[in-house]
């Protein structure tokens, strides 16, 4: 039996969300969690208002002059043209202000709710919502290599990211478990997230259909009712840059706007491939692709919740390849952060991303650049904060722990400084005195445990200590803490009525069609 049989089996019916659910979650086995971050600390601003105002004129010029396209679906064609829009077959060309009137209507923060309230989360304002990453086909891991992912390592890292400390949010597609039908694994996926972890999580987008199934399995485990009034699901829905808005995924954005749940709306951007290779050309195009992208969900939705998006990388002009933590992306990333500000809207953007085959020293480099490019440029939902590997194409079980563990060090930058009597210390400098030390002093044994950061995985014994323990690597040491945590894993209570109706809900859809994996 599999984890998930093991959590549904033997329920009987209930209404999810009811008071059997609510005592269930009192007596549950308890885990650390950290609340998501409000930001004590300055936004970093690269564009002053000039920049800013030229950026937006330009982007205003692309949305007039050049338009988008809305590939293979005359409804939205015919909204645009009632909203005020020139369509000219399935180009929309957007007269001058009518994005940006139409994102008026989105808020500028929200809640998503997940199955324990403690493990709420509010995005938007001075919040950072920490995710892990979404959508390699492949993971990485000491013992097995680099292969194929299967739904057994997607379970793991729900399990891995609902016992991690310092991520707020279970995501998305953490790998594609390719040993699933494509047209059946988003149900396994969704049952897994909500399951195996009580943290908030995201919905599939891959197909409106299974965008629908998401929906209704959020209807069975919180409530009809609960569904529209209250956000459950934050989905990604990527922009096919450069400017165009394809079928698919505007079809799971509409499914999702007409059912109140949020998306993120996010220009997936390779500068010099998809977008010009200077900073200034692709925040422009970035500031064109998402207003639109917001503004069609307000079409369907008015005051549904909405994310902008921007994830960029720049591109390595003798291979091909896409780079990162490279100072031009920090730069599209700062600059966007102010754009999305100015449009009152909650920022989507980056994330521990490398292009490194392994979590080894270039990894380390390129994802503490990003993470620390996007605690400082405003990032209210940071998606692939932990286990990105080689450009996204790998889940590194080893790096998600190596990650997870850094994001502390967000928590603590975050904080600012504390001034409060008890950080200005002056008891402790008249205690000590000219010459002493502060070892032994009434304000150091009174703050030792929570005065500094402490990494769970990262190895600071003196050498010889170290030596004798074998001389272990950084990855050997995350392999060992990723195994304890497994191993230590308890799936947190789930009310058995509603645990039996999600397995029943997803066992008649796999049944209601045959298998593709095409």
């Amino acid at each position: 039996m599999n984890d998930v049989s093991e959590a549904v089996a033997g329920g009987r019916r209930q209404r999810g969300g009811g008071g059997a659910a609510r005592r269930a979650e009192r007596t549950a086995h308890r885990i650390e969690a950290a609340h998501f971050i409000r930001r004590r600390i300055p936004n970093f601003e690269i564009l002053d208002e000039e920049g800013l105002a030229l950026i937006e004129a330009n982007a205003d010029l692309v949305l007039e002059e050049i338009g988008v396209r809305f590939s293979d679906n005359p409804e939205a064609l015919e909204r645009w043209k009632a909203a005020g829009a020139d369509v000219r077959g399935d180009r929309v060309h957007l007269p001058k202000g009518l994005a940006r009137s139409l994102c008026r209507t989105a808020p500028s923060s929200f809640v998503q709710a997940a199955r324990n309230p403690e493990r709420n989360v509010e995005i938007g304002g001075r919040n950072l919502v920490l995710a892990p990453v979404y959508g390699p086909p492949f993971v990485r891991d000491m013992e097995n290599g680099r292969r194929y992912a299967t739904i057994a390592d997607f379970r793991d890292l729900v399990k891995l990211g609902y016992m991690s400390k310092w991520v707020h949010h279970s995501g998305g597609t953490l790998c594609e478990p390719t040993d699933v039908a494509v047209n059946k694994r988003h149900l396994d996926m969704l049952l897994a997230h909500m399951t195996l972890s009580d943290k908030p999580f995201m919905g599939s987008v891959t197909a409106p259909e299974r965008a629908a199934d998401s929906v209704e399995m959020c209807r069975i485990l919180f409530g009809a009712d609960r569904v529209g009034p209250e956000c459950f699901m934050t989905s990604l829905i990527n922009v096919n840059s450069p400017l165009v808005f394809d079928a698919t995924m505007m079809g799971a954005l509409e499914v999702y706007a007409r059912a109140g749940q949020a998306t993120i709306v996010s220009p997936f951007i390779v500068g010099g491939a998809m977008a010009p290779v200077s900073v200034a050309g692709t925040l422009t195009q970035v500031l064109a692709e998402a207003m639109v992208g917001v503004a069609y969900s307000q079409l369907i939705n008015p005051g549904c919740p909405v994310i902008f998006g921007a994830f960029v990388t720049s591109i390595d002009m003798n291979s091909g390849a896409p780079t990162f933590g490279t100072p031009e992306a920090s730069k599209i990333l700062w600059g966007a952060g102010q754009l999305a500000r100015r449009l009152n809207l909650p920022f989507r953007s980056g994330g521990g991303l490398c292009g490194s085959k392994l979590p080894d020293a270039q990894a380390a480099y390129e994802s503490a650049n990003t993470l620390q490019a996007a605690l400082l440029g405003g990032v209210n939902f940071m998606l692939h904060a932990c286990g990105w590997l080689e450009g996204g194409l790998v889940t590194s079980l080893e790096k998600f722990v190596m990650d997870a563990d850094q994001l502390g060090v967000l928590h603590s930058l975050a904080e600012g400084v504390d001034l409060s009597g008890n950080g200005q210390a002056l008891d402790a400098i008249r205690e000590v005195g000219p010459g002493g030390h502060y070892l032994g002093c009434a304000h150091t044994q009174a703050n030792f445990k929570t005065a500094f950061w402490r990494t769970e995985v990262l190895d600071y014994r003196p050498f010889e200590t170290w030596s004798e323990a074998g001389g272990p690597d950084s990855v050997t040491l995350a392999n060992r803490r990723m195994r304890r945590l497994l191993s230590e894993y308890e799936a947190p209570a789930l009310d058995s009525g509603a645990a039996e109706a999600l397995a029943d809900f997803v066992a008649r859809r796999k049944a209601s069609e045959p298998d593709a994996f095409a």
